[in-house]
């Protein structure tokens, strides 16, 4: 095991290998107490979850970029996200070259669906080397997913932030609230309630889950919020984050984002070789009509055309409709 505070490197995909040192992200002793407590032969899924937060132990990675790490390809796949980009790049400049931890201010992504706001957030995670927690608000089921149930209800568990930071490898991974505009408040818990806490810093170094019920140093997580509208987003929350709006991108960026994920995916397999290094330019133009979202959808379908077709170059008709598209249910009469 790493002594606390030892300087270590971990791999990361991006051309700046990142440094860590050891946090410890709970007490292990307050662990131990609380299992101590435990009445034999009952809450045996707390029971479970003390026994490995003991076995893991408390130290995760604190991952940082050993500088600022490249990030001109974003600036490229992503025109659409230029001050968003601009304001990381600020703050990464702050701990180079220092003791400090990577402190990133929460972010709130506002944009209509489909711009890439989520893939963004995937990108950052790649691009500081360090682990990712996703929660899709939209399709939320427990208000208390965030934060964990108590363990007196049947079927309790942890929470989400709990499950990052003590079942992942790192002290300070990208936390993405996808569509946090779309999470309802039940009648006796607000979704949302834990976050006001979480997004302080002060307050989160002593985040406690309600099921396992022992303190965790979420401080150091990234946040990393997506909405479509922020008219359905508490004020605590927008008080407590950097809100950028991200707009559509206009048709030649859209062309350079198409362009750029044609190259990705013919390099990324082995039948791209068999393809024009290049797209026409009446493809590119269909391409720009397309949100950013549904673009690899559509290479892959031309690309599979063009092969059945027995071409190297991809037309327009190899592309699919643009617009929504629905499939008839039932059977054609």
């Amino acid at each position: 095991m790493q002594a606390r505070g030892e300087l270590v490197t971990v791999p990361q995909p991006t051309t700046a290998i990142p440094i860590a040192q050891m946090r410890a992200v709970y007490r292990q002793a307050d662990v131990e107490r609380r299992l101590a407590k435990l009445p034999p032969k009952e809450h045996e899924h707390l029971r479970s979850t003390y026994e490995r937060m003991l076995e893991k132990g408390p130290e995760r990675f604190q991952v940082k970029p050993a500088g600022i790490p490249a990030m001109d390809h974003l600036y490229e796949e992503l025109p659409n996200f230029h001050e968003v980009l601009d304001d990381l790049r600020r703050q990464l400049a702050l701990c180079q070259d220092s003791q400090d931890g990577l402190e990133i201010t929460p972010m709130l992504l506002l944009g209509p669906p489909g711009v890439g706001k989520t893939h963004f957030a995937r990108e950052v995670a790649q691009l500081l080397g360090t682990g990712m927690g996703f929660v899709s608000m939209c399709s939320l089921t427990a208000g208390w997913v965030l934060s964990g149930a108590s363990s007196q209800w049947k079927g309790a568990r942890p929470g989400k932030i709990f499950e990052t930071l003590v079942d992942g490898a790192y002290a300070n991974p990208v936390m993405v609230i996808d569509e946090i505009d779309k999470a309802r408040a039940e009648q006796a818990y607000d979704p949302l309630g834990a976050l006001y806490g979480l997004l302080e810093h002060d307050t989160a170094h002593a985040f406690t889950d309600e099921f396992a019920e022992v303190p965790i140093d979420a401080s150091q997580v990234i946040w990393l919020a997506t909405a479509n509208d922020e008219r359905n987003i508490p004020e605590p929350i927008l008080n407590r984050v950097n809100v950028y709006e991200v707009r559509a991108p206009d048709r030649d960026a859209a062309r350079q984002i198409a362009r750029r994920l044609y190259d990705r995916l013919r390099r990324a397999h082995d039948w791209g070789s068999r393809f024009a290094e290049e797209p026409s330019d009446a493809v590119l133009e269909r391409l720009a009509e397309v949100a950013p979202r549904e673009m690899r959808r559509a290479w892959m379908t031309a690309f599979g055309n063009a092969r059945l077709d027995g071409r190297a170059q991809i037309e327009p008709n190899d592309l699919p409709p643009t617009g929504p598209r629905r499939n008839p249910l039932g059977f054609v009469q």
